[in-house]
């Protein structure tokens, strides 16, 4: 298939029609999560393709995927033309553990949300009966009841 110039978008469109802005689009090029031609005059173009890689990329920032992840991932997909459903299928359900793992920590921490992130009581004057002499400090640096310290054990 030819790639013609109505296959190719500027930056601006890109960054207009992604929502990305075209520094972080200049970004991600530099790092390989996605591809420009470049024009005689030296402008970047984009194959309509990118769309959804930045799709993607907006996709796996929103559950916490760093870009070194995304660009694991994105290197499993093909850069020539717009991946197929089982592409996209193979990546998501890499991803599905991740997400379910972040559902239990996220629901632990909205079960805490009443306890203080340290010992867990978020009153000085509870404080003394919950963490008496900060035990919890004891136990290492961090919110040690958050990481999974149990409080019970003394």
């Amino acid at each position: 298939m030819t790639i013609t110039s109505r296959d190719l978008l500027p930056i601006g469109e890109l960054a207009a029609r992604s929502g990305h802005a075209p520094s972080a689009l200049r970004y991600y090029e530099e790092l390989g999560l996605i591809d420009a031609e470049r024009t005689a005059g030296g402008q970047r173009r984009y194959r309509r393709a990118t769309l959804r890689r930045l799709a993607f990329i907006r996709a796996a920032q929103t559950i916490g995927l760093s870009l070194d992840e995304v660009s694991e991932a994105l290197a499993q997909l093909p850069h020539d033309h717009v991946p197929t459903t089982a592409e996209w299928n193979r990546i998501a359900t890499a991803w599905q553990q991740r997400i379910d793992d972040q559902i239990a920590e996220l629901r632990k921490l909205r079960s805490r949300l009443t306890e203080c992130v340290g010992c867990g009581c978020l009153s000085v004057s509870r404080c003394g009966l919950s963490n008496p002499g900060d035990t919890a400090a004891r136990r290492g640096p961090g919110a040690r009841f958050l990481l999974g310290d149990d409080p019970a054990a003394r």
